[in-house]
């Protein structure tokens, strides 16, 4: 099964890149200088603005920072359930 694994890159992600990617997000996060609290209140704000209009999955949700270079970026996969009826 080792093998199988290893050809199909169904592998799990070894503890050094877990600590590289959390260590990435940790000075994305500080050369940003959004707060964990900044960082909720911007998702906060992103489920009510959208809730408007479609019905999300707000559990599946994910907010993430990112940095490629010297350009940060906001991205946000946001699970669609349904439109919302016209009023």
């Amino acid at each position: 099964m080792g093998l199988f694994n290893r050809l199909f890159g169904s592998q799990r992600p070894t503890s050094r890149e877990v600590a590289k990617s959390r260590l990435q997000l940790v000075l994305v996060h500080d050369r940003v200088d959004l707060s964990p609290q900044k960082m909720q209140t911007l998702k906060d704000e992103l489920i009510s603005t959208i809730s408007k209009y479609v019905e999300i999955d707000v559990e599946g949700m994910q907010v993430n920072l990112t940095q490629n270079g010297r350009q940060c970026r906001l991205t946000a996969d946001i699970p669609i359930l349904s439109a919302r009826p016209k009023r």
